[in-house]
């Protein structure tokens, strides 16, 4: 079979404003990025806001390997064959991070035959939406600065600074650093570190904002450090919101591409699943719903990572209510987490099916077939989804396309049809910050309890003290696990979640609270994957992964 990289440049691609003709959109309303990718206004939200929504279908999965589960090609084939059988359908992905691409898992637009494309260009500068967040974020660092220069007259203790720079790769070294070591004596020296941009607070205020309006006040909102009164300083006091939002006015704009079958792809926002709450920009996933019958959206990682931040955060925000949640099993990962049995692989599985409905949103298990997959494997998880009650489906839409994916798509129309969803969150906002946090950790990892750090005990303090308690909660761990700890693999009981820190990110709204000494800025792999690219004289590529 030929590499992705060989499919995506033997399909001929359609020119993007057939694609957004085809959505009903005028080719004239829109911003070209070339001549297959688009940016699309924030007026067509607008001018389409009393018009019925379509029917949101999410994509998760069980809990994944290091070389993931395929959720992205799932996802792809999904809408494919769903527009296969005749239904007006597009897909909602995050833009893929130069982090993974570099490092571990290679790009992010799906594999084989169900693919997003311009796959090189989405995977490397794309629109540029990256570099927006990550230049609003770091003019807010430089800014910062630049104040405590000028007499600090806000009386920032440098001590306690919140705020961090970021930049869009895996760089460990980038973790601590510090800053303002001129040996002119015309800087500030103080502690400072960077995190990657799929986690900054940034990235999250992009993609949970429900307008410009709501963007510029959560931007506002940021808190950046504490004065020496223990007071927090925000954003605005800073006087940087402004020069954000002109930084940020073409990147709030959906980006539009197409599958390797013409099937429209949102795709906006790349908030991580394990440090961030890993969904795509509500602004793609509301424009899409008031533009498409059925709209996929994937969130990251498995089910209580970014499934349970997409219900608890994004649809709470965004006042979405799902049909339907596609939990994506493979046999390979089953066997990763004990094997085909109840007491292993199987009770991994059927976690993932427990979680989801908790929700009140009826699941799918989508089984992506692998090429070594036997009928007695895929026989058996079956029979274990016939008792666990919950339908399946094989999906093999990276060898076959939207046809691999047929089955799964009559699954999700019959069950997202029928009614039976009726969405509702985890958690009422008006409890308290720790009992929210044990009730994601009990419910959706299957924990005992939670312990904290005394350093993470005083920042819930503070956080109660200056009345942020009511926000939503985003906890930061292991993607390997369902427990904060990676070698724990199934479905581990009779373990206590161990926060080391807690975070107020008050313009995103959110609490973030990382376990498991999880970290904000990754590292490269021992042999990452740039250095398995290979390009020709050209500079065109010849080998991605």
């Amino acid at each position: 079979m030929k590499s992705s990289l060989e499919i995506e440049r033997s399909i001929e691609k359609r020119p993007i404003a057939e694609v957004a003709a085809a959505l009903g959109l005028d080719p004239d309303g829109i911003n070209l990025h070339g001549k297959y990718i688009a940016k699309l206004p924030l007026s067509i939200l607008d001018e389409r806001s009393k018009g019925p929504d379509g029917s949101l279908i999410l994509v998760t999965a069980m809990t994944p390997t290091r070389e993931g589960i395929g959720k992205t090609t799932v996802t792809i084939g999904l809408a494919d064959a769903l527009r296969r059988l005749g239904e007006n359908a597009a897909l909602c992905i995050r833009e893929p991070s130069l982090g993974p691409y570099f490092g571990i898992k290679g790009g992010a637009t799906g594999g084989g035959y169900a693919q997003v494309a311009p796959a090189e260009d989405i995977n490397l500068h794309f629109t540029g939406d990256m570099y927006g967040v990550s230049k609003a974020n770091n003019l807010l660092s430089s800014m910062i600065d630049n104040h405590l220069h000028h007499g600090n007259s806000l009386q920032i203790d440098s001590h306690r600074m919140t705020w961090r720079r970021v930049i869009d790769l895996n760089d460990r070294a980038l973790r601590d650093i510090m800053v303002g070591l001129s040996a002119r004596g015309d800087s500030f020296p103080r502690h400072d570190g960077f995190d990657i941009t799929p986690a900054s607070e940034v990235m999250v205020i992009l993609s949970l904002s429900t307008g410009l309006f709501d963007l510029h006040q959560r931007i506002r909102r940021i808190i950046v450090g504490y004065t020496h009164e223990s007071q927090p300083v925000t954003c605005s006091q800073i006087k940087a919101d402004n020069a954000m939002i002109i930084l940020l006015r073409d990147t709030v704009q959906p980006n539009l591409v197409q599958t390797l079958e013409h099937t429209p792809a949102f795709i906006h926002g790349g908030a991580f699943a394990n440090v961030a709450h890993g969904c795509n920009t509500l602004f793609a996933t509301r424009m899409a719903l008031k533009l498409c019958d059925y709209v996929v959206a994937e969130a990251g990682f498995g089910s209580e990572l970014g499934a349970e931040k997409f219900f608890d955060i994004k649809c709470r925000v965004g006042g979405l209510s799902p049909k339907a949640a596609v939990i994506v099993v493979t046999v390979r990962a089953l066997k990763h987490h004990g094997g085909l049995t109840k007491e292993g692989g199987f009770a991994n599985l059927a976690k993932h099916v427990e979680n989801v409905r908790c929700f009140g949103v009826p699941p799918v298990v989508a089984v992506n077939r692998f090429a070594d997959d036997s009928d007695e494997e895929l026989k058996a998880v079956h029979e274990e989804c016939d008792r666990l009650g919950v339908p399946s489906a094989v999906c093999d839409a990276f060898n076959r396309g939207s046809a691999g994916a047929e089955e799964l798509a009559h699954t999700v129309i019959k069950v997202a049809g029928d009614g039976s969803a009726s969405f509702q969150p985890l958690y009422p906002l008006d409890i308290p910050i720790t009992e929210k946090v044990e009730t994601i950790a009990t419910k959706m990892y299957g924990a005992a309890g939670v312990e904290y750090d005394p350093e993470a005990r005083e920042s819930l303090r503070v956080i109660d003290d200056l009345g942020y308690s009511n926000l939503a909660i985003c906890i930061a761990k292991t993607p390997l696990s369902l427990s904060d700890r990676a070698e724990l693999r199934g479905a581990p009981r009779d373990f206590t979640i161990k926060v080391n820190e807690v975070r107020l990110s008050a313009g995103a709204g959110l609490i973030v609270v990382l376990a498991g000494n999880i970290v904000t800025m990754p590292g490269l792999p021992r042999v990452p994957a740039a250095e398995l690219m290979q390009v020709d004289d050209s500079g065109s590529a010849i080998r991605l992964v």
